[in-house]
């Protein structure tokens, strides 16, 4: 909403300083800083309110240490994250854009399903909560969501030469031309075309770059109906897998708001490198019209990550629950998917991956043993990962530090492949 009010007294009444606010960089600072602001006032505030309405967790016994002390302490803290990501996008960012109305769509849908599952739980005494079957309708509704404004939006293109779009068969929104600088820095026009595609970026692959209609072009006939389809069960694995591995991280103090801060820095880093013609040109990447605007997004998931860890880290004051670590989850897919980095989770959600296998891998060699000897047996002392450590002695502190640790190299190295040819 400023975004628009300065831009409209910047226009019409020339005003000092209005122009600052048509700056990316500008308002992806002060979203960081009024999300974090957000946080941390009214986050203690609504701290107090949990606790008065006693919304407290309850624990289940599983023999760890400093379990049963967490008894009683408030849960659906994640209103703390959606109200500090809400705010500051809906005041800073541009709302014409498509692709900040996906994520407000996702932040909410989300956070409807995370915050029933958590009222069920606290209020009607179920500690099952939602069916597993309603959540998981809830993430494929969002899928689809996703999955149709990705193949159908005019808004939702990325760009690339008229050559290129015309031989690979592209469907071309808009052409124009642009000065490219050429063969011994001569500068000449080139033709180029907004183009909607299937096309997604991926290192070590051919110009960096992987077209789902591959999987598809063997079935000739009916070739762009087999890809919606292929697109759309795509993007619902994604968004169910990422959004249930955030909700199993969310296990001890810290790990799953710190983890996910790390990973909201990144996926920020993407979309101001695929938003800069000049930067995706020289990493070779997608450049992807409008995207810039997700950095402000990403700026407000960032901060509201950082502000919810100042009363979530040990000893936490508050949890998350299942508003926050469902939401949290479906953002980070849904941003990887829409900037086109969505092949790109294994590495950047590596903490995720590792705590939703530990969870898969022990169920599976449980049952097969079971089958086999009679009795189920182990590969770890608990599932998830995290709960494996805290069995093998260690604090909760540092097991939160540790997976931040690799969490920050494993975006590193998520950053390092934008240049793997």
């Amino acid at each position: 909403m400023l975004y628009h009010f300065f831009e409209y007294i910047e226009k019409y009444y020339n005003l000092p300083g209005a122009r600052l606010f048509q700056y990316i960089t500008f308002r992806a600072a002060f979203a960081i800083i009024l999300s974090l602001t957000i946080s941390l006032i009214f986050g203690g505030r609504i701290i107090k309110i949990l606790k008065n309405m006693q919304i407290g967790e309850t624990v289940r016994e599983l023999g760890l240490d400093g379990q049963k002390a967490k008894e009683g302490t408030p849960t659906m803290g994640g209103i703390i994250i959606i109200m500090a990501i809400l705010i500051p996008c809906l005041l800073l960012a541009n709302l014409t854009n498509v692709y900040i109305w996906l994520m407000v769509f996702t932040t909410i849908w989300l956070g409807l399903i995370g915050g029933a599952d958590d009222y069920i739980k606290v209020f009607k005494k179920n500690k099952e909560g939602l069916s597993g079957r309603t959540k998981v309708f809830g993430q494929i509704v969002l899928g689809l969501i996703v999955s149709i404004v990705m193949l159908n939006s005019n808004d939702v293109v990325i760009r690339m030469t008229s050559e290129d779009a015309k031989a690979g068969n592209y469907n071309i929104v808009k052409e124009y031309q642009i000065p490219l600088p050429q063969v011994n820095d001569i500068t000449r026009l080139t033709d180029m075309a907004y183009v909607k595609t299937t096309l997604t970026n991926v290192p070590f692959f051919k110009n960096n770059n992987f077209d789902y209609k591959y999987l598809v072009q063997f079935l000739g006939d009916n070739t762009d109906l087999w890809l919606s389809i292929i697109f759309t069960l795509i993007v619902i694995f994604i968004v169910t897998a990422v959004s249930n591995a955030a909700n199993l991280t969310d296990g001890i103090d810290g790990l799953a708001a710190g983890t996910s801060a790390v990973i909201a820095a990144t996926l920020g880093v993407f979309a101001y490198v695929s938003g800069n013609t000049i930067t995706a040109d020289y990493l070779n990447i997608f450049y992807i019209p409008n995207s810039s605007e997700l950095v402000v997004f990403s700026a407000c998931f960032l901060g509201a990550c950082i502000g919810f860890l100042w009363h979530n880290s040990y000893p936490a004051r508050v949890f998350m629950g299942d508003t926050g670590s469902l939401t949290i989850g479906g953002i980070i897919a849904v941003l990887a998917i829409v900037l086109r980095k969505e092949l790109l989770i294994p590495v950047l959600c590596g903490i995720f991956v590792a705590e939703n296998l530990s969870v898969v891998l022990q169920v599976s060699y449980f049952k097969y043993t079971k089958k086999k000897y009679g009795e189920g047996r182990r590969i770890l002392k608990m599932s998830p990962l995290h709960h494996h450590f805290q069995k093998s002695g260690m604090h909760e502190a540092k097991i939160a530090t540790r997976f931040w640790i690799i969490g920050i190299l494993l975006a590193i190295v998520s950053i390092i492949t934008l240049k793997v040819r």
